[in-house]
């Protein structure tokens, strides 16, 4: 069985780093071994990363590629990895270059796939704070998606999922009409869409709780400003998806009511959040944002 995990990276040089020294930890107890190669693209035009690479003295226990991607935007990245991953692979993988996986990443993804017959499995991202944040940001766990916060179990089907850890079985690819969409380049989404399009197309997605990787913040994310930006772009991104693939009418009509619901519930809840403590009124706030992203994007 061969397998691809594929990376893009953008003048990140110590997450990388720690990156692919996590990669080279791997361990394989539920599953077979499989035929392992690492590809990495770099989405600087200058090739830091590949430089990088080839200037480490350390000896990985996988082959690893890194091509040079000078087109800017993730999604223009993220197709080149596929390319460069080639025909031969059962499956491409898709992390961050701002996580660490943990030794059991991928053995978790390949025996959830194995179990559940997926052709998408996607892991729960944690966030790291590698410095001291304000107990409010801990409590609020607003750098967890959704699935972990709801306590999703293994195997639960999903309508979505995201490249920051998952694995996906190389037909797919070879099934869609095109990959991640490159009118995404600037603005994000792309894997949004992709995974949309994905289900809509009648493939398995499912989830993997243990396949666990961990997502370094920055303190210059854990504050407020940052959080509602983040809220409003994702409720911008879905609508501007969805309605991308609902050419009807009555395709707008379902965001609007999402947005409108949201920003109302977010508004209800400000009351009692300033008795519950500042990470409540954060998360009330959260909802009016998310939704007023979701308005604009109709």
């Amino acid at each position: 069985m061969r397998v691809a995990v594929c990376v893009i990276t953008y003048q990140r040089p110590d997450g990388l780093k720690r990156l692919i020294g996590g990669l080279d930890e791997l361990v394989f107890d539920k599953s077979p071994p499989p035929n392992l190669e690492i590809i990495v693209v770099d989405n600087d035009q200058t090739g830091s990363a590949c430089a990088l690479l080839e200037s480490s003295s350390r000896k990985l226990g996988w082959p690893i590629k890194c091509c040079v991607e000078p087109r800017r935007g993730i999604p223009h990245a993220r197709n080149k990895a596929i390319a460069c991953a080639g025909t031969g692979v059962d499956f491409i993988a898709f992390v961050d270059d701002d996580e660490l996986p943990q030794p059991s990443w991928l053995d978790e993804l390949l025996c959830v796939q194995r179990s559940y017959d997926a052709d998408v499995v996607q892991g729960p991202v944690l966030p790291y704070f590698p410095e001291d944040v304000p107990t409010w940001i801990v409590k609020g766990r607003f750098f967890e998606r959704y699935a972990v916060r709801a306590g999703y179990g293994t195997g639960q089907r999903l309508e979505l999922a995201d490249t920051n850890n998952v694995l996906v079985r190389s037909e797919v690819f070879a099934g869609m009409d095109k990959l991640f969409d490159e009118r995404f380049a600037l603005t994000g989404g792309s894997d949004t869409h992709f995974f949309m399009r994905v289900f809509r197309a009648g493939y398995k997605i499912v989830w993997a709780n243990d396949a666990l990787a961990y997502e370094w913040i920055p303190k210059s994310r854990a504050n407020v400003r940052w959080i509602l930006q983040r809220a409003y772009r994702l409720g911008n991104t879905r609508s501007v998806c969805e309605l991308d693939l609902e050419s009807s009418r009555g395709g707008r009509v379902v965001p609007v009511v999402k947005g409108v619901g949201r920003i109302v519930q977010g508004l209800l809840l400000v009351p009692v959040s300033l008795v519950r403590g500042r990470h409540a009124f954060v998360e009330a706030l959260y909802g009016v944002c998310y939704g007023a992203g979701r308005l604009a994007g109709v």
